[in-house]
């Protein structure tokens, strides 16, 4: 596509029609997890994205949601992943440790399988700054739904340039 200047500029559009989605959702704090959850799946189906082509796993906790995306990645039925959890400062460092192992868990896996896995893990300092997160200022699931469709958007846009 051509934007105003003749330059080729390839669209980030939310609207993304036959998408194949996989959601990781980690059930360890799942008061915060299943209303992330709600948010993405109402983003996705608001975007064109069908119900029966979105899959939803459900692991234990943050840190296993890159083997578990991973698990998801390499059937090959889906454009894309949308990964949600939710750590919580403690008192130990188990808090970097699990943070960083996810954080670097998803990366490998967006540049390994070349398939986009959006990044809804919250970490948090406490429980409040978390519910903040999936409460009436915004949703971290839905605003992790719309960064996957446009990652969609623009992988389908690069093909279409080849």
């Amino acid at each position: 596509m051509s934007n105003k200047q003749g330059i080729q500029e390839v669209s980030t559009s939310t609207v993304v029609k036959d998408a194949t989605v996989g959601i990781v959702v980690s059930r360890w704090n799942s008061m915060i997890t299943e209303a992330m959850l709600e948010g993405a799946i109402s983003t996705l189906v608001a975007n064109g994205v069908k119900k029966d082509s979105i899959t939803i796993v459900r692991c234990p906790g943050s840190y296993e949601i890159p083997l578990t995306a991973q698990w998801l990645l390499e059937t090959k039925r889906y454009e894309g992943v949308i990964a949600l959890g939710v750590v919580i400062r403690g008192g130990t460092p188990h808090f970097d440790y699990v943070c960083d192992a996810v954080n670097q868990g998803v990366l490998d896996l967006n540049l390994r399988f070349s398939t986009p896995v959006a990044f809804g893990v919250l970490t948090t300092d406490d429980v409040q700054q978390a519910l903040d997160r999936v409460g009436d200022k915004g949703n971290k699931g839905s605003e992790a739904a719309l960064a996957l469709l446009k990652m969609i958007t623009v992988r389908r846009s690069l093909n279409e340039l080849s």
